[in-house]
C-alpha cells in the first residue's frame, strides 16, 4: 500500500489539534478519478480539488453519512526497534457494495469535521495496490500489520 500523510495532519499531530486516540477518525473510500492522493497540501477535505468518493450501491457518500467508516480499535504506540511512532486501527469494511462509476482507488483518512467537510482535516491517503471493482460483495481495506501511519 502506498500512503502519505497530509502536511496539515503532521502539524496537527505535533500541536495537539489532532488526537489519533480520541478524535473521530474516518475512512473515505475514493474512486480512480480522485485527486486526494496528490493534494497533500490541502488543509481541509473540501479543499481537495476532486474528492471522487465512491458512488456504488450500498454506499452513502458525503459528510456524516454511513459510507464514511469510523476507524475502530485505534492505538498509538512507540516502535523503539524501528525508531518511529505507529498509529494502528482495525481493518475497514464496506459491506455489499455494488459497482460504482469507477473502481475504488484508496481510502482518505480524515479527522471528522464539526459540521461538514470545510472543517474536516485530511490525515493520510492510503492507496490500494491496484484499483478494486466493487461487485456486490464486501470491500475491506486491510491495515498493514505494522500499522496505518508511521512517524519517523
Amino acid at each position: 500500500m502506498a500512503s502519505q500523510m497530509y502536511n496539515i495532519a503532521k502539524k496537527g499531530v505535533m500541536d495537539g489539534t489532532i488526537d489519533l486516540d480520541t478524535d473521530t477518525i474516518v475512512g473515505i473510500l475514493c474512486m480512480t478519478n480522485t485527486t486526494a492522493d496528490t493534494e497533500i497540501d490541502a488543509d481541509t477535505v473540501s479543499a481537495i480539488t476532486t474528492l471522487d468518493e465512491f458512488d456504488g450501491s450500498g454506499f452513502t457518500w458525503g459528510w456524516g453519512n454511513t459510507g464514511r467508516k469510523a476507524l475502530a480499535s485505534r492505538a498509538v504506540t512507540a516502535d523503539d526497534g524501528n525508531d518511529r511512532g505507529e498509529f494502528d486501527a482495525a481493518d475497514i469494511n464496506w459491506a455489499s457494495l455494488g459497482a460504482g462509476t469507477r473502481s475504488a482507488k484508496g481510502v482518505l483518512i480524515v479527522k471528522k469535521g464539526a459540521a461538514d467537510d470545510t472543517t474536516a482535516i485530511p490525515i493520510a491517503w492510503v492507496e490500494f495496490a491496484s484499483p478494486i471493482a466493487a461487485n456486490g460483495g464486501d470491500l475491506t481495506m486491510q491495515i498493514d500489520a505494522q500499522g496505518l501511519i508511521h512517524l519517523t
